[in-house]
């Protein structure tokens, strides 16, 4: 150890002398030639994760330059110099000061770093072993190594030599403390990929080279935190010889959901039949036995640990043994409590421990009833599952030293209907929501609920660059951030090419994502045997504004035919990668709307006796034309998901996607009057080649996106990405918007308001007020019991509707004013619409 800290002395004075030299220069600093490999000193003890950076970091120079990186013993020799500051003697910290790297702000940081150039040779000094790792990861970014270089299949480009700006420099810290995701419903992604790729180490369904795989995805995000897959048939993480080990190696902090306490896994690890029931108040010791052992096990994890404290049922059902409102509080104080005592025993003081407690489903009604959750541990709120959070900490709270976060599902599994085929959250709703989040001070934990990292793909990284730096985004830049990361993932001319087609593609989403086609809902016990309700009709009206329903697949058909142009552009290299992240997911959605959306024509059709009278030739070809569409697009769909799991990246992804994830109707083929055989289906997508136009038709409506505005409020800020109109408006409590419109003609007519289906998240009311002509405001608010069936119909289609009847209203000239009454209201269309009963699905503003 001393002969280390000689070196940091030496090499610390050197860097002393020559600084100013290097100032003085304006050639680029080469700290790789292609001849030689890019050596790298370590001027101080590192903690484990900065091996494993310095191994990703060899493999990273052998891909771009063909020699691997390698460790130096003599400072002298190294191009690349390390400091882990918090392993310096606090003398050599002015040492670095005299240099001018920013220590005392590094000091502050959470996980920072600060890369400079100083007298040939490039110097990374990390506030933690977390810091310097990501601190050496970032010159792989800038050699040119994608973070999705791996789950991405992106070969970087092959570059003789390296070289960067003499007077390069950043600085760089983590805005969350603990960044990372929660691996769940991994049954139909993650785990069947797993065992196809690895097979069963030591008989565990998940393998520890996946966890490796994952865990360096995590490290090059800079995330450093994860709830492992707990789902019956994964095995329980704990179980995996080596598991923690390797989490530790990498720095990601361990943690588990909100139904199991203590790093426990319960589906995995609680044996009934040994150990008796899962119940505190019948079988405690038991209970306490099955928690010691746990903390035992963790007490000198490196990398970590992320302690969530409570209890629920075994997997995530209620906690047994208690009924009333009252037993339940009592049992879950007690529960507390005494896990506080354990923490204590073990891991020592538990103000000094990551601790989290996650007020979710009747949680959070036990919490609000006076539970006492000690001020050091985190409250970790939650969004309703698809997107839109439900509660943040109140003024109290905030100032709770152990702070909040956010558990935020990008993926689900549940009510109405799950969402765990492709990943559509739209970027502007994360962005809405996260930075609400930080701005009431949920700057402790964020975890993302995806059921696969490759499939959650730039959700999961614009959460995770924002949880690394919440100025990376605004409201008016998430589209420019999209922007960029398409360009990085598949070069300048591709990514601008593509930039304005996957803006569409979102909306459509936004519109009505893939797996909510059906119309349907799950898990309906009080309806359906099976809980499963079957397919309907969607609400797409081929009568509505020039017929909304052939418009929305014609812009479907747009959009697939712009990603399947630009795939012959994209260099060979790059092909597997737009496959799986563009093509595939446009490709496969625009074939279930295509699916679903003929096989309502074909049920039209079919049903339209006074059109088959009339004239049946012509009704048998559009009846069997509609049924050919259909079933084609079902078979699409098999083509498609067949190259993804047999064919694309020579067989990498085997098993990873499922078009039929949990085998839900919507998946099914298409329900349909006729059934047509493949030769058949070839003939008849044939013969009806008549090309139609669906403009627009507005007649006896006014129709506007809330960002086509008059007037606005100095705080109203246009999200770009979010709701229909991919411009919904953020508007804080008392400002407005104000509207100008004409109508032709005098209309008995309403207004129909539409926002994103947000939460008040501040334990009150989400109410804003409509007034047109100066009328007194009607106030209506969103307010929306969880699971109650106005919440699903909001969630299922991103909006929810409130409508103003106006009467008569003159023709001429109007005025329209939306305010928000409350904070969290984003507005994202409104219509005036003269037929009050009109039968529709989308605002016509497109």
């Amino acid at each position: 150890m001393n002969s280390i800290f000689l070196y940091t002395e030496r090499f610390l004075l050197f860097l002393i002398v020559c600084t100013s030299a290097t100032r003085a220069s304006c050639q680029p600093f080469v700290w790789c030639d292609g001849h030689r490999p890019a050596t790298v000193f370590f001027s101080s003890p590192t903690d484990p994760v900065v091996d494993e950076a310095m191994s990703m970091f060899s493999c990273d120079m052998k891909a771009v330059t063909g020699i691997a990186a390698v460790r130096s013993r003599q400072p002298q020799e190294a191009v690349i110099r390390l400091v882990q500051l918090d392993k310096i003697r606090r003398g050599k910290t002015k040492s670095l000061q005299r240099m001018g790297i920013p220590v005392d702000s590094l000091q502050k940081m959470i996980d920072g770093f600060h890369i400079s150039v100083a007298c040939n040779h490039i110097l990374v000094v990390g506030s933690n072993g977390r810091g310097t790792a990501y601190g050496l990861l970032e010159l792989s970014r800038l050699a040119g190594v994608n973070p999705w270089t791996w789950w991405g299949d992106i070969p970087p480009e092959r570059r003789l030599q390296l070289a960067i700006d003499h007077r390069y420099t950043t600085l760089q810290g983590a805005s969350v403390a603990w960044r990372g995701i929660f691996l769940n419903d991994e049954d139909w992604s993650f785990r069947p990929w797993s065992a196809a790729a690895f097979g069963t180490s030591q008989g565990s369904t998940i393998s520890l080279q996946s966890y490796r795989h994952l865990f360096r995805l995590l490290m090059r995000l800079r995330a450093n935190a994860c709830w492992p897959a707990m789902h019956p048939g994964s095995t329980a993480f704990f179980k995996i010889p080596g598991a923690k080990a390797l989490a530790d190696s990498c720095g990601i902090a361990i943690g588990s959901s909100h139904c199991e306490p203590l790093l426990r896994n319960n589906v995995g690890e609680w044996d009934t039949r040994r150990q008796g029931p899962f119940n505190y108040i019948t079988n405690r010791a038991a209970v306490h036995d099955y928690w010691e052992q746990r903390l035992k096990e963790v007490k000198q994890s490196a990398g970590g640990n992320l302690l969530t404290i409570g209890m629920r049922g075994i997997h995530d059902g209620s906690m047994e043994g208690v009924g009333t409102m009252k037993e339940k509080f009592q049992a879950l104080q007690q529960v507390i409590d005494d896990q506080q005592h354990l923490i204590a025993k073990y891991l020592g003081d538990p103000a000094q421990q990551t601790q989290v407690f996650i007020p979710y489903k009747e949680v959070l009604d036990i919490y609000n009833m006076g539970l006492n959750v000690p001020d050091h541990v985190t409250l970790m709120w939650c969004d309703d599952n698809y997107g839109y959070l439900t509660r943040l900490s109140d003024s109290l709270e905030q100032q709770r030293p152990g702070g909040a976060g956010v558990y935020y599902h990008l993926s689900y599994w549940g009510q109405p209907h799950d969402y765990l085929w492709l990943t559509t959250t739209q970027p502007g709703l994360i962005y809405s929501e996260m930075k609400t989040a930080y701005d009431y001070h949920a700057r402790k934990l964020w975890i993302a609920n995806i059921h696969d990292p490759k499939v959650a793909g730039y959700g999961l990284e614009l959460f995770l660059d924002m949880a690394w730096d919440i100025r990376c985004v605004s409201a008016g830049t998430v589209g420019e951030h999209y922007h960029r990361w398409l360009c990085r993932q598949f070069g300048q001319e591709v990514g601008n090419k593509l930039w304005p087609v996957m803006c569409q593609f979102y909306q459509l989403c936004s519109e009505r994502k893939p797996e909510f086609m059906g119309w349907n809902q799950v898990e309906r016990w009080d309806l359906y045997s099976n809980g499963q309700e079957p397919v309907h009709a969607t609400a797409f009206s081929p009568n509505a504004f020039g017929n909304e329903l052939d418009r929305y697949l014609d812009r479907y058909a747009s959009v697939a035919a712009s990603v399947e142009s630009i795939q012959q552009t994209v260099c060979l290299s790059l092909g597997d990668a737009f496959f799986a992240a563009i093509a595939y997911p446009v490709l496969a959605a625009e074939a279930q709307a295509r699916k679903m959306l003929w096989a309502q024509k074909a049920c039209l059709a079919a049903n339209d006796d006074r059109f088959a009278s009339a004239d049946s030739v012509a009704w048998r070809t559009k009846l069997f034309h509609a049924c050919a569409e259909s079933q084609q697009a079902y078979n699409d769909i098999q083509t498609l998901t067949h190259r993804y799991n047999e064919q694309n990246s020579r067989g990498k992804w085997h098993s990873l996607m499922d078009m039929r994830p949990r085998k839900l109707p919507v998946f099914d083929a298409p329900q349909l009057p006729i059934r047509l055989s493949n030769t058949q289906i070839g003939q008849w997508l044939d013969a009806d080649t008549a090309i139609a136009s669906h403009p627009v038709d507005t007649t006896g409506a006014v129709a506007r996106n809330a960002s086509q505005w008059q007037y606005a409020s100095a705080g109203a800020r246009t999200v770009s990405m979010l709701g229909h109109s991919m411009s919904a408006v953020w508007l804080p409590q008392g400002d407005s918007l104000v509207y100008i419109f004409s109508t032709p003609q005098d209309w008995d007519a309403v207004l129909r308001v539409a926002l994103v289906p947000t939460h008040p998240n501040d334990k009150g009311d989400l109410r804003f007020s409509a007034s047109i002509d100066g009328a007194s405001p009607v106030v209506f608010s969103l307010k929306e019991p969880f699971r109650s069936e106005q919440w699903k119909q909001n969630v299922l289609r991103g909006q929810a509707l409130r409508t103003l009847t106006l009467g008569n209203l003159w023709a001429g000239t109007h005025t329209l004013i939306i305010k928000a009454l409350d904070n969290h209201v984003i507005v994202d269309q409104w219509m005036v619409d003269s037929q009050p009963s009109r039968p529709f699905y989308l605002f016509p503003t497109h």
